[in-house]
């Protein structure tokens, strides 16, 4: 699968694929453990004590109603108050996460990993040259095995669709984790849930995104994501070699046709002076062919702080991260560079997806 039309193909037709029905005694005893002396218990109740996340694999945030989201959002700062109290929440014990990445990743496998963690559960990694995939064995083999093993999988693969072939072949959820220019469904609920923290409100906003957004999955699913509030700008920046694949930008329109969709090939003054969220990207050396081509396009947009005098001073600027030169260290010291903090948020975001995957109710 090497294109974007053929991945939302591959996507649509998978993401209500989902393992097969587990036997309630068996996770009446082996994943509900009650706490009640949390407050989860009274989040679940506000939502009708329905977890629309249970045993479900997570391949793109199209499965998933802002209702949805607002229950793991709720649950995340029930998380947040947790860590920030005693650090941990023995929600998971017992329970085993594999972390399959076959991409180099930081923060999204630190950050699910540590999740699990904190939920008291345990992790076992594997990679393309420890696993057997170095020695030929299929991905689906691969997840099979797995399977075997572990209670979740959580998977990053460079092959646009490949976690969501993979998945058929899973009888434990499957987390996509970043599969090539596809999807990156939890990096666009953490992005969102930030929004939601530093600024209050998704609504009426306007978000402009910069960079490489042709090969950007985390923007492919932060856009869709987006799209269903209410009153949301979105403004794609970015050379014209990487703009906005149209796949993307149509199904915003049909899902959303009240949102505004707006092109530029430059980042100006008056794009900055309306931008409440200023979301940036790297541009993606690993997905050029020709280095060439990466080196006329790598710098075209740099955020530094005569940048930031032109924008509102209650705003915010977001990374996926890693940087390279996109973002001036001077803008670090700038009360509203919310990178670092996203970070942070994304733990607490994915403490929360782990726990409602496999815990039907707190």
């Amino acid at each position: 699968v090497d294109t974007i039309d053929e991945v939302d193909a591959v996507s649509a037709s998978l993401v209500d694929v989902q393992p097969p029905a587990v036997d309630e005694t068996t996770l009446a005893t082996r994943i509900e453990r009650p706490l009640p002396e949390s407050r989860l218990a009274d989040v679940m109740a506000r939502h009708g004590n329905q977890n629309p996340f249970y045993m479900k694999h997570v391949l793109s945030v199209r499965q998933f109603t802002r209702e949805d989201l607002h229950l793991l959002f709720a649950v995340a700062q029930e998380m947040r108050t947790v860590v920030q109290r005693s650090g941990t929440l023995p929600l998971l014990t017992g329970r085993v996460m594999a972390a399959v990445f076959y991409e180099p990743s930081s923060r999204t496998s630190s950050s699910f990993q540590t999740a699990m963690l904190r939920l008291g559960g345990q992790v076992f990694t594997a990679n393309s040259e420890s696993s057997s995939v170095a020695k030929g064995e299929t991905l689906e083999d691969t997840v099979r095995t797995f399977g075997s093993y572990a209670d979740i999988i959580t998977l990053r693969h460079p092959q646009p669709g490949s976690v969501q072939g993979a998945a058929r072949f899973a009888n434990i959820p499957v987390l996509n984790a970043g599969d090539g220019i596809g999807e990156h469904p939890s990096q666009a609920m953490l992005d969102t849930f930030t929004i939601r923290e530093e600024l209050g409100t998704v609504n009426g906003l306007t978000i402009t995104l910069v960079g490489d957004l042709k090969n950007g999955r985390t923007v492919h699913s932060l856009a869709r994501v987006l799209s269903q509030y209410k009153n949301v700008t979105l403004n794609y920046v970015s050379p014209a070699s990487l703009a906005m694949p149209e796949s993307i930008k149509r199904d915003v329109a049909l899902r959303a046709p009240y949102v505004e969709q707006h092109e530029f090939t430059e980042l100006t003054d008056a794009v900055l002076a309306k931008t409440d969220v200023l979301y940036v990207t790297r541009v993606q050396k690993e997905r050029f062919e020709d280095e060439d081509d990466y080196e006329r396009t790598r710098s075209a947009f740099v955020i530094d702080n005569s940048v930031m005098r032109k924008c509102k001073r209650n705003m915010i600027v977001m990374h996926p991260l890693p940087r390279v030169t996109e973002i001036a260290p001077e803008v670090d010291t700038d009360q509203r560079a919310a990178y670092f903090r996203q970070m942070q948020y994304g733990m607490f975001v994915r403490m929360a997806l782990l726990a409602l995957v496999l815990c039907r109710n707190f």
